[in-house]
């Protein structure tokens, strides 16, 4: 990670949007070397042009004292950014970003004075504890939004799938455990696509951080971001992220079962004469989140908007380079899947559950960052800025990362990262174990599933590692799990 600094032959135009610092240079996040590379730039730029690479440079500076100087960075940007510019304006119905849901808002504090000295800064704006249920708190502005992703981001490295959709059908298994326990508000943290917005809809986390090695992660939750933001309701959603017409009775389909939108779905081909002006108005929407972008980026965003437009509900789990497994489910399956008493509590199957996550993506609530769970920076600052929240981790959802940490012989640094967070007395590590075609089954593996979920507490794994830890990814995962099972 190094910076970039303007070389001195005049300005050119700025390919990416910019925020302004109080000495007037500029923040921009760019791809930077995208091939096999863990490379994630940074560049500080006067009078916003396009950015060129100074190696000389970026090999001096060494990588803690970049990361300390955009942390301060982030923290003057969080501090002097009025409040008032994070002020979410009402739809064309008339309603809030959000809907009816059950999230922070200042509803009976009208004077705008009361309210900024209730909340006067983004650093208390999510105040007063851990897992006990929301407070009162403004959305976030965008400015702050890119803050977040600029403080907390570290440099990216490479993992051979595009991770569109998950290929876990087992990853509902552990909702009714998740209720049972009481897992509920504070902050989330989890790896990977969509499926974090199913345990996000659940838990109902003052604020979710979602950390994944690929930079491509944070630009698809851009995608879905913006797809949440132009879409009323479920369907609109489906509607959208596959490229499919939108019937003139949309909201008349709100109450509907998912089982009815996803044959509606399945029903009508892509809508390719309208895909360019689709994407075009998407771009626009991603754009004004303030996010800095380049043209490789939304062509990136755009390959995969494509992929879901091209599959549809038919989109499976896949590496680059291999056909997608047999087994891993599609989209549709996802979707439909059930926690083991066989409710549908995906994101997308009630009314109420998609619009919660729209209204944490509205207050810019949910934050996706580039950084390793076991590196050095991101789990490291997003503790520091918990505590600064006075936040709480409820919940930390993992995949099977571990099991490629174990392999890396990095682990042990994983673990004194989660020792590093301000923990609730029930935050839970949620995990996916792959046995049956790739190793033995787990004893909790449920008939029908390749993959098997997993509950641990935190605390658990924790005094497990102060007493030497664990010896094996087996013993990890068999060890101290939760029965899901009531």
């Amino acid at each position: 990670m190094g910076l970039r600094q303007q070389d001195s032959q005049g300005p050119r135009t700025c390919a990416g949007n910019c925020v302004q610092h109080e000495y007037g240079a500029r923040l921009r996040i760019s791809a930077g070397s995208r091939s096999f590379s863990p490379k994630y730039h940074w560049a500080m730029i006067s009078n916003c042009p396009r950015v060129t690479e100074d190696q000389s440079s970026a090999r001096r500076m060494s990588q803690r004292t970049v990361q300390r100087a955009l942390s301060l960075l982030a923290l003057f940007i969080l501090f002097l950014t009025p409040l008032s510019c994070g002020v979410q304006a009402p739809d064309e119905s008339g309603a809030h970003f959000g809907g009816a849901r059950s999230l922070p808002s200042l509803a009976g504090v009208d004077d705008p004075t009361a309210r900024s000295s209730i909340l006067p800064s983004p650093l208390t704006s999510l105040s007063h504890g851990g897992g006990d249920g929301p407070t009162a708190a403004p959305p976030t502005s965008d400015t702050l939004f890119l803050a977040w992703i600029a403080r907390l981001s570290e440099p990216e490295g490479f993992f051979d799938t595009d991770n569109l959709i998950s290929n876990e059908s087992s990853y509902l298994h552990v909702v009714g455990a998740l209720q049972r326990l009481g897992v509920r508000g504070g902050a989330y943290l989890g790896v990977g696509p969509d499926q974090n917005y199913s345990y996000i809809a659940q838990i109902q986390p003052r604020i979710a951080f979602i950390v994944d090695i690929r930079r491509d992660n944070l630009l698809q939750h851009l995608l879905f971001k913006a797809l949440f933001a132009e879409a009323t309701n479920r369907l609109h959603y489906l509607a959208l992220l596959t490229g499919r017409p939108t019937p003139t009775d949309l909201p008349n389909w709100s109450r509907r079962p998912l089982e009815e939108l996803l044959e509606l779905v399945d029903s009508q081909g892509p809508s390719w004469s309208g895909v360019d002006s689709l994407m075009a108005s998407l771009s626009e929407r991603i754009r004004s989140f303030g996010v800095p972008l380049s043209e490789d980026d939304f062509r990136t965003i755009h390959r995969f908007h494509r992929t879901f437009i091209r599959e549809g509900l038919d989109l499976r789990f896949t590496s680059h380079g291999r056909p997608p497994r047999f087994f891993y489910p599609t989209l549709r399956q996802l979707l439909l899947e059930t926690d083991l008493e066989g409710r549908r509590v995906s994101y997308l199957a009630t009314e109420e559950a998609f619009q919660s996550v729209k209204g944490l993506h509205a207050e810019n609530r949910i934050v996706p960052v580039v950084g390793d769970l076991a590196g050095t920076h991101t789990l490291a600052e997003i503790g520091r800025a918990l505590r600064e929240l006075d936040v709480e981790v409820s919940a930390i959802y993992t995949s099977n990362v571990e099991f490629y940490l174990f392999g890396a012989g990095s682990f042990g640094r994983f673990a004194e990262n989660l020792a590093g967070l301000p923990l609730s007395r029930n935050g839970v590590i949620i995990r996916s174990y792959f046995g049956r075609g790739f190793r033995a089954p787990h004893p909790q593996a449920e008939p029908g599933h390749v993959s098997t979920q997993l509950l641990q507490t935190v605390a658990s794994l924790l005094s497990a590692q102060a007493q030497g830890g664990y010896r094996s990814y087996r013993e990890l995962v068999t060890a101290q799990p939760i029965e899901l099972r009531d």
